[in-house]
């Protein structure tokens, strides 16, 4: 029995007294005005507004400085340009989109790149980021077409026929020329080579005209909020509001009561005494059907709950303990000490009954009923290795999820590496420690890759899932996104793209640069590498200097031109050869062709030689999309 099939079933024997219930209810409501002098602020705040033009901006959309936060989707905030047009901007990237048309009975909208909104636009364009919609809360709609942005071109290299292709020009060098070429373009493959300032994908609709117009025109998107009709017939308006650790949807009424729907106020003593049956006859009602419901919970279970068990029994019994919802409550004391947050929810610190500390990872949101917590429950209770965090328990009950992780002590190494945090700059890590971490990964991923008994693949290598326990050793962290293959398999087939734009590879996002497999990890640990041994993200979007714009080719430069590595930390001979070292690794591993680059094992055995036995790699010509604050989507 399915879940609507069970509360259909508790609810049958009280439909009718239900029905006259609800009736008299709605009687009374028809009787009770709303009175319109004290209207709750929240309320208020939430009236429809536009940035000039004919469009009405309301839930899940709300206008940044026009709108309270709390009248919309945290990540649906719309700021307006100077043509009195909505902009949304993704945190997938920092690129802004012109909103051009909200439906919301349709729940979807037209956008497009704000740098190709206006006709005949001859401005030179940031390099921009593609926006990647694969989130729960929005997606393209299913009559598009892939483009890819090729940055840095130069025409006079290219056939005569490609120049047609120009959309713009690049704002680091306004003689260099931006192309757009469709992703199945034979002339893919030669703009790569022929174009240094790196390669992203965007959108539009598959329909006849140019790219050029396509790109003006933009494409559909299809965003999954909250239902607000049911709000919004009740004379209230739509809003979403911070609930403990979670936005939640909220309905505002104007008398200041939130539910999902308003209730209307009495005006007569007649009225509320006929409310105060109604609402103790609506309470007996619910004690009994909760009294029925509790009696045969136990039995029932939610199509997510019966799937997890069902992979349990298939899989067999694992080798980590489950945990109830209660212990958890028990061993992070209700929730007491926060140690971060991100898009999958909130991580806090623990202590097992033993007096172990823990870090409790609980998990608001999942895809596909559970398919990201038991992607990580089952990749690594599989490992075993000394540069893999070691998982402990889980708990999964009902739409309570959690995973119980070793304490590692010193946090992810992302802190250590950007200097953006006080306490990470005064302890800064040298370039021992550094090129430790380095052989740790590279170790933990070899094993990954080849030292269990099925291969697993990350695809989301980043300074933010690497740990640092107490001797700064490296532990690879959070596996919601890897892929498990038979030892005999290499390649995998996937329906979207999955990992963290800056560290994703060319082929995870776009077919033509070859399969998926264990090389796309190869190339995620090399730009990681580049970053730490840098101190900075390999995307600078704020610097407008060619030479400083893309991380990879400044540093290959300097390489070519055997120039000092002007790296912070470098105090010795040794020290220099170690960063140089990473240097040409990293560069090996984030060859735009996956034939190009080593494996892992390969890797480890170039860390642990000498570099004078390095060749110089080819010049990687690509970038993947920009690393920026990966949460839900559109925001």
């Amino acid at each position: 029995m399915n879940q609507r099939t069970f509360f259909s079933a508790t609810l049958k024997p009280f439909s009718s007294l239900l029905l006259i219930i609800h009736s008299y209810i709605i009687i009374i409501s028809l009787q009770s005005p709303i009175t319109l002098s004290s209207l709750d602020p929240k309320y208020e705040a939430c009236e429809p507004k536009t940035c000039g033009n004919d469009q009405n901006i309301s839930y899940p959309f709300y206008i940044k400085g026009k709108q309270e936060p709390f009248c919309g989707n945290p990540d649906f905030e719309l700021t307006c340009d100077n043509n009195g047009f909505p902009v949304i901007t993704t945190t997938i990237s920092s690129l802004p989109y012109t909103v051009h048309q909200i439906f919301y009975n349709n729940q979807s909208f037209r956008v497009s790149i704000q740098a190709f909104s206006q006709p005949n636009t001859t401005q030179c364009i940031p390099r921009i980021i593609n926006l990647a919609p694969n989130t729960p809360k929005v997606s393209v709609t299913p009559n598009q077409k892939g483009v890819l942005l090729f940055f840095g071109c130069d025409l006079s290299s290219l056939p005569e026929g490609m120049k047609d292709s120009r959309v713009g020009c690049s704002a680091e060098n306004v003689t260099r020329s931006i192309l757009a070429l469709y992703e199945e373009d034979p002339n893919v493959r030669l703009a790569s080579k022929n174009c240094n300032g790196g390669m992203v994908n965007t959108t539009v609709e598959n329909e006849n005209g140019g790219i050029q117009e396509s790109l003006q025109r933009g494409f559909m998107v299809n965003w999954t909020a909250g239902n607000c009709v049911e709000c919004t017939n009740s004379g209230g308006r739509c809003g979403f509001d911070y609930d403990i650790d979670v936005y939640a949807f909220r309905c505002y009424c104007p008398q200041g009561d939130r539910a999902d729907y308003c209730h209307p106020q009495p005006k007569a003593n007649w009225l509320n005494k006929a409310n105060k049956l109604g609402l103790a006859l609506g309470i007996a009602v619910l004690l009994i059907i909760i009294y029925c419901i509790r009696r045969r919970i136990w039995k029932e279970k939610s199509k997510a709950q019966k799937d997890f068990e069902a992979f349990l029994k298939n899989h067999g019994p694992l080798a980590i303990r489950r945990y109830s919802y209660l212990e958890v409550k028990k061993m992070t004391n209700s929730f007491a000490e926060k140690l971060g947050q991100g898009g999958y929810g909130g991580v806090f610190k623990g202590k097992l009954h033993d007096e172990r500390l823990v870090a409790v990872k609980m998990l608001n949101r999942s895809k596909g009923d559970g398919e990201e917590f038991i992607n990580e429950v089952t990749s690594i209770s599989r490992t075993s290795h000394v540069n893999i965090v070691t998982l402990l328990g889980f708990c999964f009950e009902g739409s309570k999820r959690a995973l119980v992780y070793e304490y590692i002590c010193n946090g992810s190494l992302e802190k250590f590496i950007y200097g953006t945090i006080p306490m990470a700059v005064d302890n800064q890590l040298n370039c021992e420690q550094l090129y430790q971490i380095a052989v740790g990964v590279a170790r933990g991923l070899e094993y990954l890759h080849r030292g269990c008994n099925t291969r697993i693949y990350h695809f989301d290598i980043k300074p933010h899932n690497i740990l640092l326990d107490e001797n700064f050793c490296p532990k690879i962290s959070d596996f919601g996104l890897a892929k498990i293959c038979p030892q005999d398999e290499s390649m995998v087939s996937m329906l979207v793209a999955r990992g963290t734009p800056g560290y994703i590879a060319p082929e995870v996002f776009s077919r033509n640069f070859g399969m998926v497999s264990h090389k796309s990890d190869v190339y995620s640990f090399g730009m990681m590498v580049l970053e730490m041994v840098g101190g900075r993200e390999n995307i600078n979007v704020e610097v407008d200097c060619s030479s400083e714009f893309y991380f990879p080719h400044w540093i290959y430069k300097r390489l070519q031109l055997n120039e000092e590595l002007e790296f912070r930390n470098i105090t010795s001979e040794s020290d220099r050869e170690r960063m140089r070292k990473l240097v040409i690794i990293s560069l090996w591993c984030i060859q735009t062709d996956p034939l190009d680059r080593p494996t892992m094992h390969t890797v480890v055995d170039m860390l642990e030689g000498r570099v004078e036995t390095l060749q110089m790699p080819p010049k990687p010509f690509l970038s993947s999309p920009s690393r920026s604050e990966l949460q839900s989507l559109i925001s």
